[in-house]
């Protein structure tokens, strides 16, 4: 069977979308592997299929290059956004159904704007497993983590998908792979997790890199930059509009206090169009 395809990416962060409202893909998780390898496939971090939805515009399933399955990706969604529209749909805002809920991605004036909703930090819903301890109310905040033989302070928020946000001095010389993949898979974290390094510019500017649960280090996260900016606000680093400076380019996230809802914007590309055999 034969498939169109559309390659696109988010600041760096690159994906393989499918349309598959007509509901006939098969084995998506090795499909995922083999579309995603960049020897012998299209190449990207994450696979995206376009499903129907019940109850909203589009649904959005989103899967690892190693094939996982994952509940959220704000890069994604804002890629899937414009491919959507790339398709003359006219609706401004649009509702995509994900495993974390509905999103709604709108056009702006310099991108596109995602609603990423409210973040979540209580342990048991991002969620952590702490050993001997039955349950832990309040948010893991600097919370020191022993990792190489070095304690490495994480603070652990949701944004439908479980991150961790280390602040280090030198963001070129963060142990991204190193630490990151550990932390990935640690046992605080049963459905693993992202992992975030920050280096605080000043109150409105940070730099991240970010190792992804599943995929490894990418150039940019659109929740993780959302998760960065609620911990550096949490732990008083920067205020509460932040621009979130990627390698190729910066994400601008908008944690209002009183709605308690995080907003991102940022572009969306096209990269080529093509037909695979599947």
């Amino acid at each position: 069977m034969k498939m169109e395809f559309t390659k696109m990416h988010g600041l760096g962060n690159d994906f393989v979308i499918l349309d598959d409202r007509k509901g006939r893909l098969k084995n998506i998780q090795k499909l995922a592997v083999r579309l995603c390898d960049r020897r012998h496939g299209v190449g990207a971090d994450q696979l995206l299929i376009l499903k129907t939805s019940q109850k909203a515009d589009f649904k959005m399933l989103i899967f690892n290059s190693d094939g996982s399955e994952v509940e959220m990706c704000g890069n994604g969604v804002r890629c899937v956004a414009k491919y959507i529209w790339d398709k003359n749909i006219k609706k401004q805002r649009l509702a995509i159904e994900t495993l974390a809920g509905i999103i709604y991605p709108e056009k702006c004036g310099f991108g596109i704007k995602v609603d990423m909703g409210k973040p979540e930090l209580s342990p048991k819903m991002i969620p952590l497993k702490f050993s001997g301890i039955k349950s832990r109310v309040s948010p893991l905040v600097n919370y020191p983590l022993k990792i190489n033989n070095r304690n490495y302070r994480i603070t652990c928020v949701s944004m439908g998908n479980p991150h961790a946000v280390i602040v280090v001095n030198n963001l070129d010389n963060a142990p991204v792979e190193a630490v990151g993949s550990v932390i990935e898979r640690h046992r605080l974290f049963p459905n693993r997790t992202n992992v975030e390094f920050i280096q605080i510019l000043n109150n409105k500017n940070i730099r991240m890199r970010v190792w992804e649960r599943g995929a490894g280090e990418t150039t940019a996260c659109g929740t993780g930059a959302s998760a960065a900016v609620v911990a550096s606000s949490l732990l008083g680093l920067t205020e509460r509009r932040v621009s979130v400076h990627l390698k190729y380019g910066k994400l601008l996230i908008y944690w209002p206090e009183k709605e308690n809802h995080v907003y991102m914007t940022g572009p969306a590309a096209k990269v080529f169009e093509g037909t695979i055999e599947i």
